[in-house]
């Protein structure tokens, strides 16, 4: 039987210099290793960007992370203040924007601390609305201020932009990185793309075989743009290894 050794840690204390350690996990799902035997280190205020190809276990590890997924083998030490955001907002369509936000927080919360999170990521004026009439990135936003009221110490998010379209999906990305500057927070963003990385991240990382195979830092300042000769140095290697030819990619078509 998998031994399941997650242990909290408010890197606040100063206890441990990591806000994540991860060491020697491993999940296997029917005899098969999905992470075998991992380590990871994720330092506090850190802005970690996780990428790999389809099936690689990086929302596996994603889940482990956030203690939803506890069938391990190895050591993963967390804070004990995370939270998680999906690509699919999942809010409860028979609660109102505001009560979703307070979904699952122990005690009895006001409704001014989730119209103080939703004001966070500018939704205050749709707080008493259902969750129908959201629009995707209202509803992502919804989201968001749904994992900030729970004031984490790590921020998890699952490709949570990857169902918007291109602009509001700009936009999201940018109210992640004010978000991220504003609190402080360690964040780890599993995503496929690799601009997205590399526009938010202090460091990139590419599993492969269930490990984490390549990092790289994002030495770039901020605000980040795509058309500079470091940004595409970088884009460059982490396309080569995520097993990407570039000179492989079609040719534009002919007026």
């Amino acid at each position: 039987m998998a031994t399941d050794l997650h242990r909290p840690v408010n890197p606040a204390s100063g206890t441990s210099p990591a806000a994540v350690r991860v060491q020697g996990l491993t999940r296997s799902f029917d005899g098969r290793p999905v992470i075998d035997d991992l380590e990871l280190t994720l330092k506090p205020g850190e802005f970690t960007a996780l990428l790999g190809r389809s099936g690689c276990g990086k929302s596996t590890l994603l889940r482990v992370l956030a203690g939803l997924d506890r069938e391990i083998e190895g050591t993963v030490l967390v804070p004990k203040r995370r939270a998680v955001a999906f690509q699919a907002p999942r809010l409860m369509p028979w609660k109102r924007v505001w009560r979703n936000v307070l979904l699952g927080l122990p005690g009895d919360p006001g409704r001014e601390v989730a119209e103080a999170a939703l004001a966070e990521v500018g939704l205050a004026h749709r707080s008493s609305a259902w969750p129908k009439t959201l629009s995707g990135g209202e509803a992502q936003r919804a989201s968001l201020a749904r994992a900030l009221v729970r004031e984490p110490d790590l921020l998890l998010l699952d490709e949570p932009f990857g169902a918007l379209d291109a602009l509001t999906r700009i936009k999201a990305q940018r109210l992640v990185a004010e978000l991220w500057q504003r609190r402080g927070c360690a964040v780890l963003l599993v995503t496929h793309d690799v601009d997205e990385a590399l526009l938010l991240a202090d460091r990139a990382l590419v599993m492969r075989d269930g490990v984490i195979a390549y990092e790289t830092k994002v030495a770039l300042d901020r605000p980040r743009a795509v058309d500079t000769p470091e940004f595409g140095a970088l884009r460059s290697r982490l396309l080569t290894e995520l097993g990407v030819d570039e000179s492989a990619s079609p040719a534009p078509h002919a007026a």
